[in-house]
């Protein structure tokens, strides 16, 4: 059963240096015809992978929000017609970049029952804002959620990156403390991710990009737990954190490896045992939905061995890990068969460990956990 939607919007008014997701400029972008088309593609879709009602929809970019209300309105009586949901239960998410969310567009989004924002700080240092490419400044946030807060929402959340150039253990935890300050719902940090096709990554390969020694980013992400637990967030998964009872539906239906829809141009989906990958360019999309309905450019069955691996590399990204019981019941084999010398290997690192019925990371393997991830593609 399909129980998530991801909806892709790829405009944004600044490019953020690190950002390897697809994107376009939306100045002189056929915005009015991209969102037709989606509309296309949102009805063809439901029709061919029919479902029961969704559980979340996510909208994300690119910046969601640099779209126009009157545009926003558009959007968002497509996706009324065509998923499935019902909006007194869904998780119906809109990222929003800090500055671009007007009272006429937060309005909009709650008369479409747009229930939970996800706001894109990174951070509150003004000058490493602008050193990684964010168009806001920290005064932009404040007054962003202060306007969401009006307009009604309830469940906010923030996401931080840290490992920034130049950035100090000691910057970090002041852009934590004024954070946490603002009593969120939700929070996801990340340490930065050097991508290629990136501004960074030019820079990185020209040797200009001041980056925090690994022993300083082992640092930032031992404060960002330390003062999670303080502030009394439950960390539900590597880089995620919430109020009890308020972590991320969408999130979590990603990391249990369960189906969800895709829609957009560059969108992924994971429908009846297949992973599609959308096309990214705006006018490839366009075109393919205009011949056939649909805009893949690849399509792979995946294979139970890799919906296995997926099991475990995903899963082990949870605080709760993968459950025996769970695993058995889906693929009718043992965890610890499949898995056995992988297992026993980071067990004796110290880097895995058994809780009754669940596999789960020690908080060693938290910092380790590409390592572990890692060991679990490609097993024979």
């Amino acid at each position: 059963m399909i129980k998530a939607a991801y909806l892709h919007i790829p405009f944004c008014e600044h490019i953020c240096h690190y950002c390897d997701f697809n994107k376009v400029f939306l100045k002189n972008q056929p915005v009015d015809e991209y969102l037709q088309q989606m509309d296309v593609e949102m009805k063809k879709t439901v029709e061919r992978f029919p479902t029961e009602n969704l559980d979340t929809i996510f909208v994300g970019g690119g910046t969601p929000t640099s779209l126009s209300a009157s545009q926003l309105e558009v959007f968002l009586t497509s996706i009324h017609e065509h998923l499935p949901f019902q909006k007194d239960t869904v998780e119906f998410t809109f990222e929003a970049n800090p500055g671009d969310l007007t009272n006429d567009k937060l309005k909009v989004l709650k008369d479409f029952h747009v229930n939970r924002l996800s706001f894109g700080v990174q951070s509150f240092n003004d000058e490493l804002l602008k050193r990684i490419g964010r168009s806001h400044r920290a005064k932009d946030v404040f007054q962003s959620i202060t306007n969401a807060r009006e307009v009604g929402f309830e469940n906010i959340s923030i996401d931080l990156i840290y490992s920034l150039p130049d950035q100090t253990v000691e910057d970090f935890e002041e852009t934590l403390k004024t954070a946490l300050a603002l009593e969120m719902e939700h929070y996801s940090a990340y340490s930065l991710i050097i991508e290629p096709k990136t501004v960074f990554y030019n820079l990185m390969n020209k040797g200009k990009l001041p980056l925090p020694s690994q022993e300083e980013e082992a640092r930032m992400y031992e404060v960002l737990l330390e003062e999670m637990a303080k502030h009394n967030y439950h960390q539900y998964e590597i880089s995620n954190f919430a109020k009890v009872g308020l972590e991320s539906r969408h999130n979590i239906t990603y990391w249990a490896n369960e189906q969800y829809y895709g829609i957009g141009a560059g969108a992924h989906s994971y429908v009846q045992g297949v992973r599609r990958a959308n096309v990214g360019p705006l006018t490839h999309y366009m075109k393919s939905i205009d011949e056939t309905g649909f805009p893949y450019k690849e399509e792979h069955n995946v294979t139970v061995q890799e919906q296995m691996e997926e099991e475990m590399f995903l899963g082990l990204r949870k605080t709760e890990g993968v459950s025996k019981g769970h695993f058995k019941e889906k693929f009718g084999k043992a965890l610890d068969d499949v898995f056995s010398k992988e297992i026993q290997e980071h067990i004796e690192k110290g880097l895995l460990q058994w809780n009754g019925d669940q596999l789960s990371l020690t908080k060693k393997g938290k910092f380790l956990g590409n390592e572990v991830f890692q060991s679990f593609i490609g097993v024979n």
